[in-house]
């Protein structure tokens, strides 16, 4: 009777995993599309969303206070978890592979935004003299935070026996840039769930969505979807939609950030009334069939999943030239590109543009949806199988040598 090949095993180290938020989406799916080559387990303080008859799940227990807090714990205790059960379970894995500096012995990790890069874009508005002084505890908290990260990021990042895995070729040049690490680097553009994102859905749903959210039919509605409020763009955002006060047109953003500040905002550029923050939900494609177009002029941004789903929908997206999905548009053509994330005037010209001419409109969102096909999480599982087998093979070759050199001295 023959044996059946045990599956190489694989562990995947991430804080949360669910589909509420963008990179733990991203890892989800993946998971999905793994388990059939990979025995999975995934070391994680929350998981959702997972199918767990797929996947093995060692939950590690969350450290309650501040967020720095826990992840300095959370970045110990993964490691000590994983210890522990290679030396008391004999659990050793083929592949550790993390989304994002979550351990320094990762074999894979996928770059899904580079903090140095990140805080050379925020680091104005990280100035406490310029800040009141109810702000500095929560700014400091983030200044430290970030400072962790590149100091975590410079040690992964240089150590080339780790596989950077990139979501968007303009990664490595940012790699490259802080880090000096050199190229090539596998790039893998994030799938999408056409059954799920597609504009006849969108189509078939989007009364009742609109409806839902208090969205009478004469409003024209932009999508903005994201946490981390100022580095996806909603101030430029706010600022375009204060230039064009004059056209029906609304801001739908969908963030777990409930921010004072932002809030502030709206009051500033007198849009009270015409934004509305919504919390994430899982059935994210009511968001997109509610919307009429898609904007995401982020600061900075990897590959940012939302504009491709967005797409696949067939809505109109604009982009910045910092956002990686500006990578898979073609301009004018397929979707919007903003050159400057930071050019309000240019933003409003071109959500009014997209206001006032209905076949430019209907031309880039049917255009956009067919680009979007290309990419799918199918594609995306088969690519990492072949990435995860060839980091297997080569840290199986030094065993497989010495194995054959003491032979050969016996």
């Amino acid at each position: 009777m023959a044996l059946t090949p045990s599956r190489p095993k694989l562990a995947i180290v991430s804080p949360f995993l669910d589909k509420r938020h963008g990179t733990e989406r991203r890892v989800v799916e993946w998971i999905t599309h793994l388990s059939a080559a990979f025995e999975v387990h995934i070391y994680s303080q929350r998981v959702e969303d997972v199918d767990l008859s797929n996947a093995t799940w060692h939950p590690i227990p969350r450290l309650p206070g501040p967020h720095l807090f826990n992840f300095i714990w959370w970045f110990a205790a993964n490691r000590i978890w994983r210890s522990f059960h290679r030396h008391f379970r004999r659990l050793r894995y083929d592949v550790v592979f993390s989304p994002g500096v979550n351990c320094l012995d990762a074999d894979a990790v996928s770059v899904h935004i580079v903090f140095g890069e990140y805080l050379d874009q925020v680091s104005s508005k990280l100035r406490l003299r310029e800040s009141g002084i109810s702000t500095w505890p929560q700014i400091a908290h983030r200044k430290l935070y970030y400072k962790l990260l590149i100091a975590l990021e410079r040690q992964v990042f240089t150590n080339s026996r780790t596989t950077l895995i990139l979501i968007a070729k303009k990664t490595g040049d940012e790699i490259t840039r802080h880090y000096a690490r050199e190229g090539p680097f596998p790039v893998m553009y994030l799938g999408i769930d056409h059954a799920t994102f597609n504009p006849s859905r969108r189509k078939t749903i989007r009364a009742e969505a609109r409806k839902s959210l208090g969205i009478s039919p004469d409003r024209f509605v932009v999508l903005l979807i994201g946490n981390d409020w100022r580095n996806k763009g909603v101030p430029v955002l706010l600022e375009a939609l204060s230039r064009i006060i004059d056209l029906p047109v609304d801001l739908l953003v969908v963030s777990n950030e409930h921010s004072n500040e932002c809030e502030s905002l709206v009051e500033t550029y007198a849009l009270k009334g015409r934004v509305q923050i919504q919390a994430p939900r899982r059935e994210v494609e009511q968001f997109y069939a509610a919307a009429d177009a898609y904007a995401g002029p982020s600061l900075e941004d990897t590959f940012a999943l939302p504009p491709a789903e967005a797409m696949a929908c067939g809505l109109p997206v604009i982009v910045s030239s910092t956002n990686g999905t500006s990578e898979i548009i073609r301009d004018e053509r397929d979707g919007l590109i903003l050159p400057d994330a930071s050019d309000a005037g240019t933003l409003s010209s071109m959500i009014r543009r997209l206001v006032e001419e209905p076949d430019f409109r209907e031309h880039l969102g049917r255009n956009a949806s067919e680009t979007a096909l290309q990419f799918s999480w199918e594609s995306n599982g088969r690519d990492l199988s072949r990435i995860f087998g060839e980091i297997s093979a080569k840290k199986l070759r030094p065993q497989e040598d010495s194995l054959a050199a003491q032979v050969r001295n016996q």
